[in-house]
């Protein structure tokens, strides 16, 4: 190979490079107590907060679903019915709304600046009339569960339950949002793209997961479920077709499409047919808000769940109403919503090409687009689509659900897993490494590099970068992963801590003819495929005929991409982000089919439960530190610095601006209700009525950071065409940050109210 010049250009980004490695090695030298530190999950550490109090204001105003007390007793059980006991439950676990970046792009510089929505964590349990078994099933408004997440949620369980949720019978999978707050993972690649470890946010999504539980637990009654199935039409494209077609033709032949269009859908009802909840699972990654958005939000699969309990809960504000509708993820992994297809920014010619690239301006220019004007009416056209679909699905259910409950889980090495090709050859997963082209990105958000998708070599240039700061990879590394060229040999890096998972948790839970595969990554639409036909004829095999099996995404603990053995040779973004190498997926088919069998033969008892995962302490703490929020001079927290127009038309925006302060201070008590109030005055009952919060699609709080503590909050409320004509006003509620020398630090609540408009119809 020649040897190559650097330009100016590449000479420049090097030595600033360098410099940026000196200035991290002493930030970290400052940020770390000690590094490798490791404690079993069992200790929870210390997650204590200032105590913060509540808005006055508040109190009265907003109603949730009743929460159990600290010790909650078991509900009793019902034995003389058919079915099964039920129990729905639904808490916010939104965590910070500023000064956190968004998890799900890795795009530097994406941080939160305020709310479209709030995020929810929805909980199922299921018990046998008997209450012999139990299962739950939990769908979080997150980009993915974290493995902490999952070990602390468990460890509390276990504090307040004992033996009854445990590791083998409770799914935690995330929507896939990628509008909502990072800072929850304990794996240094995750951390950095977190800039840092936030205990803020992590203990409040801890506590909305756990409540979430707890609302479920004593919420239970008898009821039956219902299965239905059906495709859903118009939403998505698979983002990465050069991939898919690498798969055999004859296998391709057998499916219409190159995306999974069916979505399953599990509707609760109590015996006297009363509606109780709903789960569904449908592939579709929720990136219809792209990575130009800053505000905290759960995307189209989200918009499907406030849509649908908005109908069932009448009369509620969202977020509240006994009816739980949950939008799970699936097999998503090349599957977008952007259904318009990636066209070049500059040219508007289409980019559907194998490397994702236009002739000018290279990959950085090919994006894909939804349906709509822009991100938030294309969240709402796929989200809507999605919510109608399962509207009918829902109405049309018939089919019951019956038969034993059952659980099966297994902590595996996934760097060290022999899998059997055939009945005489073997191969082998990989340490974990990412390669080239997870830089590039995808056509819903591409990368800063200007790397192409689909590279199979490496580049001397980002060689060198890596040696120089990380250390060479290992021959065995990149010889396992080939053909992917190693661009983080993540694997091999444990400072401060392992860089990703060597455990990771394999899990099924079954209710009786479904099997309910909780997967710790994103399956592609073909690996989703195979992996659910393997199991059901390893279900089939021994006995259990006919089951339907789901495929369940992002769970328990997040380990990127599953691409097929010949998607991963095409090495596009989800085959560089399949880290445990190109046998990836048949390690996976191996393990779920053990677990099938293991309840099939009624020898899950006999399983092992495999290594334990770390659980570290000393993380990274978040590189944006606490300061004081100040009030201009002469102002408090709270006064307008905008007002209102005096009347408005439906269809029109009323925007009010305030003095602000740090939203993130809300997030250190749970639960922050809402930032904002849009209430209407009754004439009737001489009192004001709140018709919007911060959960209505209607409304947005926007948060602008200014200089020595000071701040100014928007409040937008988009009136809808639904909107009653009268008189309205706004309400903001903060809490803002007091810091005086040798005082412990107070969290001090605040609100701002508007004048009074009106809102005419003409």
């Amino acid at each position: 190979m020649a040897k190559r010049t650097f330009s100016t250009l590449e000479t420049f980004l090097i030595f600033l490079l360098v410099m940026m490695t000196a200035i991290t090695v002493a930030l970290l030298s400052l940020l770390f107590i000690t590094s490798g530190t490791i404690e079993n999950h069992k200790d929870s550490g210390d997650h204590g907060f200032p105590t913060t109090q509540s808005t006055p204001a508040m109190q009265g105003h907003i109603t949730t679903q009743v929460s159990p007390g600290t010790c909650t007793p078991e509900p009793p059980l019902f034995q003389n019915f058919s079915g099964y006991y039920i129990g729905v439950g639904r808490a916010d676990c939104t965590g910070q709304v500023a000064d956190i970046n968004l998890m799900g792009y890795g795009k530097s510089g994406q941080n939160a600046r305020g709310i479209l929505t709030r995020l929810y964590s929805r909980a199922f349990i299921m018990a046998e009339p008997t209450g012999s078994n139990r299962v739950v099933f939990v769908s979080v408004d997150i980009g993915m569960v974290s493995q902490r997440l999952r070990l602390e949620v468990l460890n509390r369980l276990q504090s307040k339950y004992g033996s009854l949720y445990r590791r083998d019978n409770v799914i935690l999978s995330g929507t896939h949002t990628h509008s909502g707050p990072a800072g929850y993972f304990q794996y240094t690649i995750f951390v950095i793209a977190s800039e840092g470890f936030s205990n803020r946010t992590f203990e409040y999504m801890v506590t909305g997961i756990v409540q979430s539980i707890e609302i479920a637990h004593a919420n239970m009654k008898p009821g039956k479920i219902f299965i239905n199935k059906g495709d859903v039409d118009g939403v998505q494209i698979n983002r990465s077709p050069t991939s898919y077609l690498k798969n055999p033709q004859s296998e391709r032949a057998r499916y219409s499409s190159n995306t999974d269009k069916e979505m399953v859908l599990l509707k609760m009802v109590d015996l006297n047919g009363d509606d109780m909840g709903l789960i569904s699972w449908f592939a579709i990654h929720p990136v219809s808000m792209n990575n130009s958005n800053h505000l905290v939000n759960n995307d189209n699969m989200g918009y499907a769940s406030y849509l649908f309990e908005q109908e069932k809960n009448r009369g509620y504000l969202p977020g509240q109403g006994p009816y739980v509708a949950a939008f799970a993820s699936s097999n998503l992994g090349d599957v977008s919503p952007n259904i318009l297809g990636p066209r070049c920014l500059n040219t508007g010619e289409s980019c559907e090409n194998a490397n994702s690239t236009c002739p000018i301006g290279g990959p950085s220019m090919c994006i894909a687009k939804g349906p709509g004007q822009d991100m938030f009416d294309s969240t709402q056209i796929i989200g809507r689509t999605i919510y109608q679909r399962a509207k009918e699905l829902y109405a049309s259910a018939s089919q019951e659900v019956t038969g034993p409950l059952s659980s099966a889980h297994q902590w595996v090495n996934m760097t060290d897993v022999t899998v059997w090709l055939n009945s005489t050859h073997t191969a082998k997963t990989c340490k974990p490494a990412l390669g080239y082209s997870f830089a590039a990105g995808t056509i819903d958000g591409v990368g800063g590099l200007n790397i192409t998708q689909g590279k199979t070599e490496g580049d001397p240039f980002w060689d060198t970068i890596r040696d120089q700061i990380l250390g060479k990879p290992s021959e065995e590394i990149k010889e396992c992963h080939k053909p992917k060229p190693v661009l983080l040999h993540t694997g091999e890096l444990s400072k401060p801590h392992p860089w990703h998972p060597d455990i990771v948790d394999v899990q099924i839970i079954t209710l009786g003819s479904l099997a309910i595969t909780a997967i710790p990554g994103e399956l592609t639409t073909m690996s989703g495929r195979r992996l659910r036909e393997a199991v059901q004829a390893e279900f089939a095999s021994y006995g259990m005929k006919d089951m339907t099996v789901v495929i369940s995404g992002l769970c328990n603990v997040y380990s990127h991409y599953i691409t097929t053995y010949e998607e991963y040779q095409a090495q596009r973004y989800e085959a560089a982000s399949t880290i445990y190498g190109p046998h990836t997926l048949s390690a996976y088919i191996q393990l779920f089919r053990s677990l099938a069998k293991a309840i099939a033969t009624d020898t899950v008892a006999n399983m092992s439960s495999g290594p334990e995962p770390p659980f570290f302490k000393q993380l990274i703490i978040p590189l944006i530190p606490n300061i004081e929020d100040k009030p201009p001079i002469g102002r408090n927290f709270g006064d307008v610095l905008q007002p209102l127009k005096p009347k408005y038309r439906v269809g029109e925006v009323a925007e009010i601006i305030f003095v602000g302060a740090n939203p993130k201070n809300s997030a250190e008590n749970w639960p922050h209700q809402t930032f904002l109030t849009v209430e209407k005055y009754e004439n009737t009952t001489a009192a004001w009525q709140i018709m919007y919060n911060d959960a209505s699609w209607e409304t947005r709080f926007y948060w602008h950071k200014g200089l020595l503590g000071r701040s100014n909050a928007t409040i937008e409320w988009h009136i809808p065409d639904t909107a009653q004509p009268g008189i309205y006003r706004i309400r903001y509620f903060g809490h803002n940050r007091k810091m005086e020398i040798l005082k412990p630090v107070v969290i001090l609540p605040f609100e701002g109210t508007s004048s009074i408009f009106e809102v005419v119809t003409t």
